[in-house]
């Protein structure tokens, strides 16, 4: 028997009925019995007006459709809407690319399925039995524009006064019921799943392994395996090497809770070649909730995972050239704010561990070119209680055919990349304590670089993973490392320049200040602090002198600018000042043949100076000082009793800056302990300091001193409450005890 005698339905007859259908109306088309021919079609049939895409005519099985509430013409949506017509899963025709519409837009539609719901038309009015017997009833749809215009509008015959529409398509509809409605659908939902590309599978989890019962053409496409070589077989055999054990764990499992699952894993074709597969697993129930089969949907998603590794590569690229960006800029910025050399490399040693590597060493050469010199001078760890295991164990990398690595290196040999360490080195098995110490460390990979700078090899940078988790370093860890030893090699040589010029200045520096002499009744402390930015050298300066008369010369000055040339010319003018002092010359007068000499040879741009001579007053038991002050800070004078005075006497402008101003000489009279200070403006002005609330807190700072038999604790006082270690300016501080 045929498929129609079995099902109750054919699509061949289906077809021939909305045939002959079609060729009656196009025969008759152009002849006045149209109608006629339409309203004893043996199906519903419409026409639609192609240019308005309205149904213009319903025959009376069409009519019945809408239920004859219809008013035509109607727009096709609205038509088929009244007509309760939707796709198979239950959407309006509105709402899809339905045959109707496109039968409107002039394309045939050859035979397409179509439900019909009497309970979405008939709304709440729907009885129960309607609605019940609603369910599965379909229709077929054909569809196609007719040849020649036809003599209806609206049901009516064309009269003269009603030319007829240029433009029509004609669409039949036949009913479908039963089960050949449903076996229809299983043959064509068999069909298009044959038919399609992506690949089918269904499983027998009845049976061991759960095998595979049927698949599509297209599994067999995608996998290159024959039908007779998949069926009867778990679906695993298209795993291979690389596929994601973890990926196949999860499946599985999802299996056994029967439940649905996508995975996209790693497979293998026949032929060996790999790709990846987008599975998706489904369960498939029994009327008694009891699983009956597994479906599989595969799909080559290669393509997709492959644009979508470049893109994570891209970004993983990216974001890795951001951090190395990041760790030489936070490499070279912590290198350069030390101002010495051992500075410089702890900092690269903290910045090294734990962004590139486990631990790392470095190691300075105390004199270039001869590496037997060299010096550890900085070690880390990201753990620190295995610090000191890679301080104690020196050379942790395996000598090679070469040597020594790090030797090589320090030698001016080129730098080292060791991807992989042995876990047991020869060179170490005849020391027990430093291979105990190899192996608590257990280095994975190396890298020694040398730190290098103007042609010359400073010392060596050694980076190290530790087993098991430490990354293999490649070609790519080596240049940064070369960078960043590059970076630290010039970070070094310009603190040992910077060392070689701090000691240089401070030589001169105390080459130019007086030692502090014994004179007999003054108890003399002094102290000098050159600038924080400077070359530890500036224009500040103290004298204390006995002069040939019995008198005490005391200074204090300070040349404009705190460089070398400041120093220089503040050298000039303290032997100028001394020499004028030598003399036995008033302070006025000292003060006013320097401004001179200034003046006439340009020694010095301009200072500030106070010059004062201590003499015994015997009359008083005390001393006379007479000063006279150019432009300088006040002296402060701390009386026995431990009031402060400002002497503020005849202030007068700066040294080198005028010659017709008249300067004088202001004596004051002093007792036995009393306390004379004198200090440059380094120690009171500088950014963000007012200079007399500075003077106040020094005033206050010397009043509450209850002790000033030590004159160096006092000044050690002063700078500690003046915050001295941060100056910009260098300064001064002399402070005498008169007894």
């Amino acid at each position: 028997m045929g498929a129609g005698a079995e099902t109750g339905y054919d699509d061949a007859p289906m077809a021939e009925e909305a045939a002959r259908v079609r060729d009656t109306v196009t025969v008759q088309s152009a002849g006045s019995d149209l109608p006629q021919v339409l309203h004893t079609a043996p199906a519903a049939v419409a026409l639609i007006d192609l240019d308005a895409g309205t149904v213009t005519y319903a025959n009376g099985s069409a009519q019945e459709l809408t239920g004859g509430r219809a008013t035509l013409p109607l727009d096709v949506d609205a038509w088929s809407e009244a007509a309760g017509l939707t796709d198979l899963s239950g959407r309006p025709m509105r709402d899809t690319a339905s045959p109707l519409s496109r039968v409107a837009q002039g394309m045939p539609v050859s035979g397409e399925p179509v439900a019909v719901s009497d309970a979405a038309r008939k709304g709440s009015e729907a009885t129960l039995e309607e609605r019940e017997e609603a369910e599965g009833r379909l229709l077929w749809v054909t569809g196609f524009p007719l040849s020649e215009a036809t003599d209806v509008i609206g049901g009516d015959l064309v009269d003269d006064d009603h030319p007829a529409p240029d433009r029509l398509a004609l669409v039949v509809f036949l009913q479908l019921s039963g089960a050949g409605a449903q076996r229809h659908l299983e043959m064509m939902r068999d069909r298009a799943v044959v038919a399609t590309e992506l690949s089918f599978t269904i499983s027998d989890p009845a049976r061991g392994q759960n095998p595979l019962v049927w698949v599509n053409p297209a599994f067999t496409r995608l996998t290159g395996y024959d039908l007779d070589e998949v069926l009867g077989r778990n679906c695993r055999f298209l795993q291979g090497p690389n596929t994601d054990p973890t990926s196949i764990s999860r499946i599985r499992s999802a299996l056994a809770d029967e439940r649905p699952i996508t995975e996209v894993l790693l497979n293998y074709r026949r032929d060996g070649t790999a790709f990846w597969n987008q599975v998706s697993i489904s369960p498939v129930f029994d009327g008694g909730g009891r699983v009956v089969n597994f479906v599989g949907v595969q799909a080559d998603v290669t393509e997709r995972v492959m644009v979508e590794n470049e893109r994570r590569a891209a970004l993983a690229a990216a974001e890795e050239t951001r951090e190395q960006l990041r760790l030489l800029t936070d490499s070279t910025a912590a290198m350069t704010a030390s101002l010495d050399s051992g500075g410089a490399a702890r900092a690269l040693a903290r910045i090294v561990v734990p962004a590139l590597a486990d631990y790392c060493c470095v190691d300075l050469l105390d004199e270039v070119g001869d590496p037997a010199s060299s010096t550890r001078v900085a070690v880390n760890h990201r753990d620190d209680s295995k610090t000191d295991t890679v301080a104690a164990l020196g050379r942790w990398i395996t000598p090679t055919e070469d040597g020594d690595p790090v030797d090589r290196v320090l030698g001016g040999g080129n730098p080292s990349l060791l991807p992989e360490l042995p876990v047991r080195p020869e060179g170490l098995r005849g020391d027990s304590d430093l291979l105990a110490r190899y192996e608590q460390l257990r280095p994975r990979s190396a890298i020694v670089v040398p730190l290098r700078a103007r042609g010359q090899v400073l010392g060596a940078l050694t980076l190290g993973t530790e087993l098991p988790y430490g990354r293999r370093y490649s070609q790519r860890d080596l240049y940064l490392a070369s960078d960043l030893a590059a970076r630290a090699g010039l970070a070094v040589d310009n603190a040992r320049l910077y060392a070689r010029e701090h000691g240089a200045a401070e030589t001169l520096q105390r080459s130019l200040l007086p030692a502090v002499p014994d004179v007999p009744g003054l108890t003399v402390a002094s102290r000098y602090l050159a600038a924080t930015d400077g070359a530890q050298v500036g224009g500040d300066w103290y004298d204390l002198l006995p002069l040939p008369d019995g008198a005490v010369g005391v200074a204090v000055g300070d040349v404009v600018g705190h460089d070398l040339r400041a120093a220089a010319a503040m050298g000039e003018l303290r032997g100028v000042l001394r020499s004028y002092a030598w003399e036995g010359l008033g302070p006025d007068t000292v003060i006013d043949r320097c401004n001179d000499l200034v003046q006439g040879l340009g020694m010095a741009a301009m200072a500030t100076a106070i010059f004062g001579r201590l003499v015994r007053d015997d009359d008083r038991n005390g001393w006379l000082l007479g000063y006279c002050n150019a432009g300088h800070p006040p002296p402060l004078l701390r009386r026995g009793d431990g009031t402060v005075e400002l002497l503020t006497g005849n202030l007068s402008p700066l040294i080198g800056a005028t010659r017709e101003v008249e300067r004088d000489c202001t004596e004051v009279h002093c007792l036995p302990g009393d306390l004379l200070v004198l200090h440059t403006d380094g120690l009171i002005e500088g950014p963000n300091m007012d200079p007399d609330e500075r003077t106040d807190l020094l005033v206050r700072t010397l009043a509450e001193q209850t002790d000033v038999e030590d004159v160096g604790a006092i000044c050690d006082r002063i700078l500690e409450v003046l915050g001295a270690d941060g100056l910009r300016d260098d300064a001064v501080l002399l402070a005498i005890r008169l007894g």
